[in-house]
């Protein structure tokens, strides 16, 4: 995979777009010499905790990285411990009990792909366990655990990571670069939408055929969440359901809050008011499908977020960044930015009043601005910056999460930065529960 390591450069690419005003350049991957050879104690052996397909995908991922090695594994259905087996050996360690793992010596870090309501337990048993943790997003299930969880990194001396991988994107780094240069004027509105209109989209995954009380281990999957009889539905399809996720805002709101904290610098909005409902999945799920929220943002500007899952359409994300002199537009791997410069002359507006004050209002006019450039709208700028087509930012997440584990350097997305993003993605959560405004003071990270 393509990374981050290796030095970028912005190098001109002819494109069609080009012709149509579009400049595109090509965020260009330099070969570097290859590194020295990891030594024997710097190799990072893993386990995962939680091996549906995120928690899967990600140790995959996590596995390519040099000198890191997949060593165990633990979940509440066994045939996830069988696949686990056949994607990293048959002398895989597997367990349905996480503690096992903690218990082993061997392991250094853990990542942790479970559902919500398990995220602070587990993290902090880990962290105490001496673990370092790459904790899947959100980092809470409700707001009192952020608290817990940023504490036992600090008092354990431990690395917490937030799965939000954009924050290690080349494109979010490029959009920030080009914010903070003030190419786009004054940030007022930050615009940003997740949409999905197929079934497992709308996380109705498949359950296998074998889902049984002896193949899951059912007490353990409910953990806190209310004791009820055994439910396939609720194991395999566990985001649907409150008691064990945060619906849309903490599976997809929290990424948007990442990248636009990212790229602004903010800590998070003060006040945020939510709407929603459940529209087309109507299955026995109490999650929304549509969930739309505005928020306040102490810096001047707002945020809207929309996610819906019954667009009609492909699956699209994206954010949009609006200046007071342009855009920033961030779509798939790429980052568009569109410069429309203010025109310096207020105008006029004068055709409905007499011939006689025109002329008046003109030469007034013209004596404050003297016509000393060519009349006419200013000149739209349009540059496009993309990824090489097989850059992976979830590969830049895990090496820049390694590289802190080695180093004891601090990552790009801590606990207080994973808490400020899941704290603000869940006030939407609350503004709906509540039918009110919900304040939040994002520097103390706490309900107001």
């Amino acid at each position: 995979m393509l990374n981050r390591r290796s030095f970028l450069k912005v190098a001109g690419t002819a494109t069609a777009a080009t012709a149509l005003g579009v400049k595109t350049h090509a965020l260009e991957v330099i070969s570097s010499a290859p590194g020295a050879p990891i030594a024997a104690n710097d190799h990072i052996q893993i386990a995962l905790i939680g091996a549906g397909g995120q928690g899967q995908y990600d140790t995959r991922v996590a596995a390519q990285v040099p000198g890191v090695k997949v060593v165990a594994a633990a979940d509440c259905y066994d045939g996830r411990l069988e696949h686990c087996k056949e994607l990293w050996g048959s002398d895989l360690f597997t367990t349905r009990d996480y503690k096992e793992i903690l218990a082993r010596k061997d392991i250094d870090a853990v990542i942790i792909g479970t559902p919500d309501h398990w995220h602070k337990q587990i993290s902090v048993d880990s962290l105490k366990a001496g673990k370092d943790v790459y904790c899947e997003k959100p980092m809470v299930h409700v707001h009192s655990d952020g608290p817990e969880m940023i504490e036992a990194a600090r008092a354990n001396s431990r690395i917490l990571q937030l799965g939000s991988q954009r924050v290690s994107s080349i494109i979010y780094a490029k959009a920030k670069e080009v914010l903070a240069s003030g190419t786009i004027g004054q940030l007022n509105m930050v615009s940003a939408h997740w949409d999905r209109n197929s079934t497992m989209g709308a996380w109705s995954y498949t359950v296998p055929l074998d889902a049984s009380p002896q193949t899951c281990d059912w007490d353990r999957f409910l953990g806190t969440a209310p004791k009820i009889p055994f439910n396939a539905e609720h194991f395999f399809q566990w985001r649907k359901w409150g008691a064990y996720g945060t619906g849309v805002a903490g599976d997809l709101f929290v990424h948007l809050f990442s990248g636009t904290h990212f790229i602004t610098g903010s800590n998070g909005p003060t006040r945020a008011m939510a709407t929603g409902g459940l529209r087309f999945w109507k299955d026995g799920r109490d999650a929304k499908d549509v969930l739309l929220g505005l928020f306040d943002y102490p810096e001047g500007f707002n945020l809207s977020l929309r996610v819906n899952f019954v667009d009609g359409g492909e699956e699209s994300e994206g954010l949009v960044f609006i200046g007071s002199e342009g855009t920033i537009e961030i779509a798939s791997n790429s980052v568009t930015v569109t410069r429309v410069p203010r025109e310096k002359e207020p105008g006029l507006m004068i055709n409905s009043f007499a011939e006689s004050m025109q002329k008046q209002i003109e030469d007034s006019y013209h004596q404050k601005y003297p016509r000393t450039h060519p009349s006419g709208p200013p000149a739209v700028a349009v540059e496009k910056y993309e990824a090489p087509e097989r850059y992976s930012d979830s590969y830049d997440h895990f090496n820049n999460f390694f590289a802190a584990v080695r180093s004891r350097k601090p990552v790009v997305e801590d606990a207080v930065f994973g808490y400020r993003a899941a704290g603000a993605a869940l006030l939407s959560n609350l503004s709906i529960e509540r039918g009110a405004v919900v304040k939040w003071d994002p520097n103390a990270m706490k309900l107001l």
